[in-house]
């Protein structure tokens, strides 16, 4: 079996862990995710984060991801990887579909392989090239067969959009039903998940009330005690969140790996050549930008791969140059193209961003770093088409390969570099792992260099969890399974 990496967390320190209290287990278990109704309850395979949590209660794939963000057997029950890391061969549980039909490696086979294909252009669809086949053996085991090895493939497999499916069913831990504040999550019975027949078997979960909520409602309904539990918390509405000495509820900051930065989008005018593009990069005093928010320790960037997944011995970008020689270098670059192509007129940008709280704060940090270089930054409205936009992005496997696919021609988010592509793509073949962590690196560095991509730090994500609610844990992926968290400790 391949072995997991082991994360330092970086953020443990700085959680504003309030006191909770002891309270009863009485009753649903009231949890508000910040989303819009619409993005959480889909049914599609694109998924939100706050639908990511509501499809991996509702449906379960091979495996799965626990509270703590580690691999847990779901249809399988165990498995084995080949001493070449080419092969994973899963042994489903006993039982059936929840219409009745046997779970066999046929049926898991083919929901697997429907899967696959209808995530093709998307990130993840990236991310599953190294499959080569996906067939059935004997009974219930299922083997994936990989061109060539994936140390991070189970983690990609735990993700909810590869659920499997029969007949139209999905097969989760829960069932939900829709109504109109949101939707109502039951358990199933325990023999319907894998597990033994146990009498009495409701003493020792809860259902759950669930509702997609505005940041901001959220936050107030917490506060009055509508929820046990608020999800999905990000910049957005930061500023809002600190429940106060007096709260019954405790602040939990994830100690997020993921992306966190610009976007470029066009490339036309300033933003024309790479090197005004990198002029922006070196414009932004990133330790000044996230002090803005009051969090300590939260590490800002200026690399696409945090050195928590390329390794300590890669260096930040511009590593011993110091911030106002930067800013100097570009200031000139802006100089010099005002007056060789801007007619004299300092450049304009615009930035897609909403009004929530956190995204005004972040604006006007970027408006003013911007302007002491000469570049007035204006702001439109979320889906207007501008020159930069803001991605906020949790990683779903700690590989550079995630980070490099997220700016992948194919996904068509802006700006792009087919050539990082292109060794991106001979890197996945690469069976050797060094040769192909040093491809991927030299990806990075060709992405960087065209500057499609402005990074400043880690994802930020937070939640509201109240004293008494067990199954929730701070995790890098900022994952956080509702069956866990309503299922009561014996």
């Amino acid at each position: 079996m391949i072995g997991r990496p082991s994360f330092r967390i970086v953020l443990g320190s700085a959680l504003l862990a309030l006191a909770g209290c002891d309270g009863s287990a009485d009753g649903p278990l009231g949890v508000a995710i910040i989303g819009s109704e619409s993005s959480v309850f889909t049914t599609g395979l694109r998924l939100s984060e706050g639908a990511q949590a509501v499809r991996a209660a509702t449906a379960a794939g091979l495996v799965a991801l626990d509270s703590q963000g580690e691999i847990t057997p779901a249809l399988a029950d165990r498995w084995i990887v080949t001493d070449d890391g080419r092969s994973y061969i899963f042994r489903l549980r006993d039982g059936t579909w929840p219409d009745g039909s046997e779970l066999t490696g046929e049926s898991a086979r083919d929901s697997l392989r429907r899967v696959i294909r209808q995530l093709r252009g998307t990130s993840l669809g990236l991310d599953l090239a190294p499959i080569n086949e996906v067939r059935a053996m004997a009974g219930r085991v299922v083997e994936i067969r990989l061109g060539t090895p994936m140390p991070d493939f189970l983690r990609l497999l735990a993700q909810p959009e590869m659920a499997l499916s029969h007949g139209g069913f999905q097969s989760g831990p829960m069932v939900s039903e829709r109504n109109e504040g949101g939707a109502e999550l039951s358990f199933r019975p325990p023999e319907m998940r894998g597990l033994p027949v146990e009498e009495g078997w409701r003493d020792h979960v809860r259902p759950i009330h669930l509702e997609a909520l505005d940041g901001k409602a959220a936050l107030e309904a917490f506060d009055e005690g509508k929820f046990d539990v608020v999800l999905g918390g990000t910049i957005d509405f930061w500023p809002l969140a600190d429940p106060g000495p007096l709260s019954r509820g405790t602040l939990r900051l994830d100690n997020a790996i993921g992306l966190f930065g610009l976007q470029v989008m066009r490339e036309r005018g300033f933003l024309a050549r790479p090197e005004n593009r990198e002029a922006l990069a070196m414009a932004i005093d990133r330790p000044a930008l996230l002090s803005q928010f009051n969090i300590g320790g939260w590490v800002p960037t200026n690399r696409i791969v945090p050195l928590i997944i390329a390794g300590e011995d890669a260096p930040e970008r511009w590593d011993g140059i110091d911030i106002e020689q930067l800013r100097a270098e570009a200031a000139n670059r802006v100089a010099s193209w005002r007056s060789t192509l801007g007619n004299g007129e300092a450049p304009k940008l615009t930035i897609s961003l909403g009004d929530e709280p956190g995204l005004v704060i972040l604006f006007n940090a970027l408006a003013d770093q911007f302007a002491g270089i000469g570049i007035t930054l204006e702001k439109v409205g979320p889906g207007t088409a501008a020159d930069l936009a803001l991605v906020d992005r949790i990683a779903r496997y700690p590989a550079q390969s995630w980070f490099l696919n997220q700016f992948n021609c194919t996904l068509r988010r802006g700006l792009c570099s087919p050539e990082a592509d292109a060794v991106v793509r001979g890197a996945l073949a690469e069976p050797d792992l060094q040769a192909r962590s040093d491809d991927l690196a030299r990806a990075e560095a060709m992405l960087s260099a065209a500057n499609v991509y402005i990074p400043i730090g880690a994802p930020l994500r937070w939640s509201l969890v109240r004293g008494n609610v067990d199954g929730f844990a701070a995790n890098p992926w900022a994952f956080h399974p509702l069956p866990e968290m309503a299922t009561i400790p014996r």
